[in-house]
């Protein structure tokens, strides 16, 4: 049984945002410790507990059976209490166009040390500002993930945008039966193609895309040598397809190492669509120009994985972003690890390590 007593978690600490609710109740549930977090968002224009933050609280807390308090609207201090994680069929709604993407950051740590496999249904905004698009959840970091050991399909069954949301994705998860274990990204290797998706939905038309793709991938072949294989597909959702209008452009690059990384932009009424284009390439080619093997998407995501796995993981990455900082010393609280930072003299890179403490999936009767 979990210790009676909460560890305590300064929710205004750094970026002082939903990550440590997030990271917070994954570690509680895996480590079967229970949490208080205080000072919820205290910094934030609407502090305390939002609709999207309370979804992710409530599906994880279902998932290891655990029990919440503090668990409202506008709350600034929750507790939970973790029990064991179950495997089976969940379904959470933001009812708003909050994150589907920081849902599968709440939850997927949790499924992973499941006692059997997951499958969660999640609704929401599938590309919203201030979070990964879901589309970078699928191409990039499932890859990412994959060499943790972790496995998961995301598959997105309708779009959903600022503000009405109702989008919804499928998240199977496959439990990790021995543990994660160390992964290295240190290696850049070669740059071997560069794929991506510009889309948009609703009353949109198709020339938005093709004008984020054309401007992203005349960039892309200036910049990058001859034999780097450049394709950017161009698509028009079907209504049923796409909840509300919106457009965006997701773009991911492949070594020949297996480092995966990312560039994204979202389209936003009054900007140009050339100029999102421009910017999810210029994502690509300073994470390409720095021969960085984790990009600033991943960066933070990874913390939590370092800390569970068997052995020493260590990427190569840019400057270290707030997000990623805090994700570290929420990691060190609840599981003692250590995060090792080694700077790159002459660029503005660093090698991070970690000793995983190893965490095992609990074995229990049927």
């Amino acid at each position: 049984m979990a210790a009676a007593t909460p560890v305590v978690i300064d929710g205004s600490y750094l970026e002082g945002g939903g990550q440590i609710l997030r990271m917070g109740l994954a570690l509680s549930a895996v480590r079967d410790i229970p949490i208080t977090v205080n000072k919820v968002r205290a910094g934030r224009k609407n502090p305390g507990l939002r609709p999207q933050h309370l979804t992710g609280l409530q599906i994880a807390r279902d998932a290891c059976n655990g029990k919440l308090e503090g668990g409202q609207i506008g709350s600034c201090e929750v507790s939970f209490y973790p029990d064991h994680i179950s495997g089976g069929r969940y379904m959470a709604d933001t009812q708003t166009a909050g994150s589907v993407s920081l849902l599968v950051q709440s939850v997927l740590p949790c499924a992973l040390y499941a006692d059997s496999p997951s499958c969660f249904v999640l609704r929401g905004g599938t590309n919203a500002e201030f979070a990964p698009q879901v589309d970078y959840t699928i191409q990039v970091f499932r890859k990412v993930l994959s060499w943790f050991g972790g496995e998961f399909q995301l598959s997105i069954n309708k779009r959903g945008f600022y503000p009405m949301g109702k989008g919804e994705v499928t998240l199977k998860v496959k439990p990790s039966v021995e543990g994660l274990y160390a992964a290295d990204f240190t290696d850049f290797g070669e740059l071997v193609y560069v794929y991506g998706t510009a889309y948009v939905s609703g009353v949109l038309p198709i020339k938005v895309a093709h004008k984020m793709a054309d401007a992203a991938q005349q960039l892309l072949l200036e910049k990058l040598p001859k034999n780097v294989e450049i394709y950017i597909d161009r698509i028009k959702e079907h209504a049923e397809r796409g909840m509300g209008n919106g457009s965006g452009i997701v773009l991911w690059a492949e070594t020949t190492t297996g480092c995966v990384l990312g560039g994204a932009a979202l389209g936003k009424r009054g900007r140009g669509a050339e100029e999102d284009g421009l910017t999810a390439a210029n994502e690509i080619l300073h994470s390409v120009e720095r021969r960085a093997c984790v990009d600033k998407y991943a960066q933070d995501q990874v913390i939590i994985f370092m800390a569970l796995a068997k052995g020493k993981s260590r990427i190569r990455t840019g400057p270290l972003t707030d997000h990623t900082k805090t994700a570290m010393w929420v990691a060190k609280l609840l599981t003692k690890v250590e995060f090792n930072i080694i700077e790159e003299e002459g660029t503005d890179c660093i090698y991070l390590e970690c000793e995983g403490i190893g965490h095992m999936p609990v074995k229990r009767n049927k």
